[in-house]
């Protein structure tokens, strides 16, 4: 294969996972609160806030782990409005998920111009590098595309078997499916659905966070405005497309990211074409598919 040729190759399915890995992080988090029959409408709003807590703890210390554990916190705080809201209030959960959107969005907004200064550039906050794993990613075109990635993608490996087995193989996963599908008999045998269901929240809310953390300190080491560009969304399609299996989801977020990666690429090559519709192209596919 010619040399030019495998490089771009090789970039482009890098691209692709690393695309990938912030919609599989949000969307194994809205995977659990759909099967505890929560619609996690709220996704963006979790991720935008992750995003801003992780490059603020960043910015803060000069440590992006900082920064991490602070997306954490932002993105359950985020969630446990919707568990709130939707769990003990029992308001429209779709209503309820675009307000703390709004309320993520216009809050990142104000904390920015409050912490850097109204119109002030962001400041560039230390980051994750990548990390090129022993031996294997030397494997060619598999090494450099799978193992040459960031914590944050390694993490996503362990996630999707992980939470695959907790949904399936164990008591507290059954419990989950049970409260989503038959809460009432669920109660009867003396599960707990709303502490079930505040569980899935923070669950989802602690992917979220770490979610958006990639997108501010995994990949640009800045935070900007609406830096989300309605991934949050695109990642609850990505529930459906999924069929609420971690496995599903994985491919799927696959998927939207090759076409997130080649929006990005065909940019780059300058062609004479309005670039919102190449931006669109990750968004229509999820309309198809769904479809």
């Amino acid at each position: 294969m010619d040399a030019e040729l495998y490089a771009n190759i090789s970039g482009y399915l890098q691209s692709v996972i690393r695309m990938a890995t912030p919609l599989a992080l949000a969307s194994i988090g809205g995977m659990f609160t759909a099967r505890t029959g929560i619609m996690n409408f709220a996704l963006e709003g979790i991720m935008i806030m992750g995003a801003f807590m992780g490059a603020y703890g960043s910015y803060l210390t000069g440590n992006p782990w900082f920064g991490v554990l602070l997306s954490i916190v932002g993105g359950i705080s985020m969630a446990l409005i919707l568990g709130f809201t939707s769990v003990t209030a029992k308001v429209n959960q779709v209503v309820a998920g675009t307000g703390i959107n709004m309320l993520a969005m216009g809050l990142t907004s104000y904390l920015q111009n409050v912490i850097y200064g109204i119109g002030a550039k962001p400041s560039t906050v230390a980051s994750f590098k990548t990390i090129a794993l022993p031996l294997i990613s030397n494997i060619p075109l598999i090494g450099p595309v799978l193992f040459k990635q960031t914590v944050f993608t390694y993490f996503v490996y362990f996630l999707v078997p992980i939470s695959a087995y907790v949904i399936f193989k164990t008591p507290f996963g059954l419990a989950m499916r049970a409260v989503g599908d038959y809460p009432a008999a669920a109660d009867s045998l003396g599960i707990s659905v709303p502490k079930i269901r505040y569980i899935s929240v923070i669950l989802s809310g602690a992917l979220g966070g770490l979610s958006g953390a990639f997108l501010s300190i995994g990949t640009l080491s800045v935070f900007m405005e609406k830096m989300t560009s309605g991934r949050g969304y695109l990642a609850w399609a990505t529930v459906t497309v999924g069929k609420w299996n971690p496995f599903g989801i994985f491919g799927a977020s696959v998927l939207f990211g090759a076409a997130d990666a080649l929006q990005m690429r065909l940019q780059s090559l300058s062609i004479n074409f309005p670039y919102q519709f190449l931006v669109m192209l990750p968004y229509i596919l999820t309309m198809l598919v769904l479809a």
